[in-house]
């Protein structure tokens, strides 16, 4: 029988190795790589001192392949729980000392239980991945884990806040745990991720590209729309994690936690007033007023190199949380398309799961037109807005502050699609379209002479936000310096409201 000295020294020689996963000559492979190990992840993310492992000496059951004869503690994930800024949550990472990062089917019974742990306590769950894909020499029981990996990231949606961190390669399968998760990180040049990787692509297709061509951060932040974030190193994008999460609740049941604001709340910015130029086909750019507006002028956009026509972002009002959805004037003229619909509609789904209040400035010339559009389907893509925001039961106000035009007028929060609260500054224009637009339509066959009295006689009607204003449709027109205050007060009135959808199993946005 072994003694307490004997006990206690066993558990420590293997406490030991689970921490060294791989060995040392991997570790130092990574770091050479440029890349941090797993825990040194968890541990710059998370609190000091804070992490709690789980399963940490789990290995492997496979027989196949000369396997049995090779255990490593933790078998390539290490997980647990911790804290960030003293809120609890459960992270995961894969470890790609130890066999590559692949999962195994015990790898992925970890990650199922951290997943089913962190939806009973209601808190957060990240998952960092640095993974060679599934474990070749498990065949389908490694992927049947990720099945049931993916089974809990749907079930977990809008629940919890689920966050996909990729810290090098993902690839295959693997990919879509991260897209069925509500944001995912990238590292600059570091990060990887595709379905098929390029060797594949070259055999189907005889395209010859590069893993960052294919998959990396630049291309999944900029032209696909996969990535939300993308940081310079990995602490970069780690701390971007951190901050992100100080805007989220720690499930749907709850809301975001505040922040005390010494930034007066009956503050206003005189410079607002002359922002917007006078011609209303000049550009501006929409982050310069929202900055102004919010709390510190702090803005942590999302996806701000995608569709860069709408504005998304996190903002604090009064120190609470809001989500900002905003046209752009600057890019596109501020039209909604495609891709902007569809990265409006998913953040708008986002704050409505989390009871995030949302705010909306409006500058809208319309949808973009072209055959590529309609044939694309603007028409599918455009209607996920007016959904996501009628779907939507939180507080919602919008502001406009210039254009407001034909069918993007209606789907951009208005009051017919649900909107609480509807400002607008004294220039915005409220019509099917902009004067001489409408003019060459209703006059067409007419001199121009009357064609220019048709133009004041419409601007006089239409250039200006008082008709709306009459039919109640605008609930206030306010000067921009008066934004800040108007939005908070607005926010403190909504803050009890209660509503609630028809029940249904669920709704079937067009997607």
């Amino acid at each position: 029988m072994k003694t307490n000295k004997e006990i206690y020294s066993e558990f420590l020689t293997k406490n030991e190795q689970a921490l060294l996963g791989g060995g040392q000559d991997k570790i130092d492979k990574q770091h050479a790589d440029g890349k941090m190990t797993a825990r040194e992840r968890i541990d710059t993310l998370l609190d000091k001192g804070s992490f709690v492992e789980v399963d940490k000496f789990v290995v492997h059951n496979c027989q196949n392949f000369g396997m049995d004869k090779t255990h490593i503690a933790g078998d390539g994930i290490v997980g647990g729980y911790g804290k960030i800024d003293g809120r609890l949550v459960y992270v995961y990472a894969y470890d790609f000392t130890v066999f590559g990062g692949s999962l195994s089917r015990t790898n992925a019974n970890k990650i199922v239980k951290l997943q089913k742990m962190a939806i009973k306590m209601g808190a957060p769950i990240i998952a960092i991945n640095d993974s060679g894909g599934a474990r070749i020499q498990e065949g389908v029981s490694s992927l049947a884990g990720y099945g049931d990996i993916f089974y809990q990231n749907t079930i977990s949606s809008g629940v919890i806040p689920q966050l996909s961190v990729i810290m090098g390669p993902c690839a295959g399968g693997a990919c879509y745990s991260p897209a069925l998760t509500d944001f995912i990180f990238m590292v600059k040049e570091k990060s990887h991720l595709f379905v098929t990787g390029p060797d594949v692509v070259k055999t189907v297709t005889h395209e010859d590209v590069s893993k960052e061509e294919l998959g990396g951060a630049a291309v999944h932040s900029s032209k696909s729309g996969v990535a939300h974030f993308v940081g310079n190193d990995e602490e970069d994008t780690l701390m971007m994690l951190r901050e992100l999460l100080s805007f989220l609740p720690s499930n749907n049941m709850e809301d975001s936690p505040a922040t005390p604001s010494f930034d007066p709340i009956t503050r206003e910015d005189e410079r607002l007033n002359t922002l917007i130029p006078e011609d209303p086909n000049k550009p501006y750019d929409i982050k310069e007023l929202i900055e102004s507006v919010v709390d510190d002028g702090h803005l942590f956009e999302v996806m701000p190199n995608f569709a860069q026509n709408v504005v998304i972002a996190f903002a604090r009002l009064g120190g609470k949380s809001v989500g900002i959805v905003a046209n752009q004037p600057a890019f596109l003229a501020g039209v909604l398309d495609i891709d902007a619909s569809d990265k409006a509609a998913r953040f708008i789904r986002f704050c409505d799961c989390f009871n995030i209040p949302l705010i909306t400035f409006e500058d809208v010339p319309g949808f973009l037109p072209g055959c590529t559009q309609e044939h694309h389907g603007i028409i599918r893509h455009g209607a996920k807005v007016v959904y996501a925001y009628v779907e939507a039961t939180v507080p919602k106000i919008t502001v406009i502050t210039r254009k407001a035009y034909g069918g993007a007028y209606i789907v951009m929060s208005s009051k017919h699609t649900g909107a609480d609260i509807n400002f607008a500054y004294p220039n915005a224009e409220i019509a099917v379209m902009g004067a001489s637009g409408a003019v060459n339509v209703l006059y067409r066959k007419a001199d121009d002479e009357a064609k220019a009295k048709a133009l004041v006689e419409y601007e006089d009607k239409f250039s200006n936000p008082y008709r709306a204003a009459e039919l109640g449709y605008i609930d206030e027109i306010i000067l921009p310096a008066q934004t800040r205050t108007k939005l908070i007060q607005a926010l403190d009135m909504a803050q009890t409201k209660i509503r609630s959808n028809p029940a249904k199993k669920h709704g079937n946005i067009p997607l």
